[in-house]
């Protein structure tokens, strides 16, 4: 394969959304890029859409909230490549936007299992490789969400996931730091996916009124995502915030 850089990436949720858009602008910054999702048509769709870098994409099922079926896309990930230089842990999920006692417990586990879990798999398959590949290290790159900060109405499953990846950035930062692996954090608001469609036409506030949010291009958190990889390993942005500037998030709303 044509590896151009020599980098080396792994996007969990690379199938739509902020998944599918770093991982193209990865591609085309001359990464070869292990595509991750639960199903593999949107994954070759994201390839596709690389043009010239679809031969540096490798799309691969993967359900992040499994062991087996983590560790088998980290094994493929080296085998096609020969190393891993970076993981984005992207891949996410939300719960119904029920009243907090009406919350199931199988939504609330669904949640942990993909956003939390999901994460630290991803990331221990990543520290593996990360710490016995020749150069030695590499960066972990979570997307942990302006819900990391702030919750939304109705949202204790996500929020509480989001929050705790901000302790696992923190936990892996440090455990990773005598093995050359940085790790940071990208806070991301409003950018516009498919997830965020709903927002133009209204979405639940603090107060209880419905009403419409700004959102931003995600090629802007994609672009992010590129420049917090291309560090030096002796440098590293530790927390990133990427938002649409009219968002309600600074102030009161």
């Amino acid at each position: 394969m044509d590896r151009a850089t020599g980098k080396v990436a792994i996007v969990t949720g690379a199938g739509s959304g902020i998944g599918r858009a770093a991982a193209l602008a990865l591609l085309g910054a001359g990464w070869s890029v292990g595509l991750a999702g639960r199903r593999v048509q949107p994954l070759e769709e994201t390839a596709s859409l690389a043009g010239e870098g679809s031969v540096r994409a490798l799309p691969h099922r993967a359900d992040v909230s499994d062991a087996a079926s983590v560790m088998a896309l980290f094994d493929a990930v080296q085998a096609g490549f020969g190393r891993l230089d970076l993981l984005f842990n992207n891949a996410g999920t939300g719960a119904p936007p029920v009243p907090l006692e009406e919350l199931s417990v199988e939504a609330w586990k669904r949640v942990v299992d993909v956003n939390l879990t999901g994460a630290f798999l991803c990331t221990q398959a990543a520290f593996r490789i990360m710490k016995a590949q020749e150069p030695r290290g590499g960066r972990i790159i979570n997307n942990g969400s302006i819900s990391a900060h702030v919750p939304r109405p109705r949202s204790a499953a996500y929020t509480a996931t989001k929050h705790a990846i901000t302790g696992l950035t923190r936990s892996t930062s440090l455990d990773g730091r005598l093995y050359d692996i940085a790790c940071g954090q990208i806070d991301i608001g409003n950018a516009a996916t498919e997830m965020t469609r709903a927002m133009s036409r209204g979405v639940l506030q603090a107060d209880g009124s419905v009403a419409p949010e700004p959102t931003m291009d995600v090629q802007a958190v994609a672009d992010a995502v590129v420049y917090m990889a291309s560090l030096p390993l002796e440098a590293n942005v530790q927390f990133m915030t990427v938002m649409a500037t009219k968002m309600p998030f600074i102030g009161r709303g």
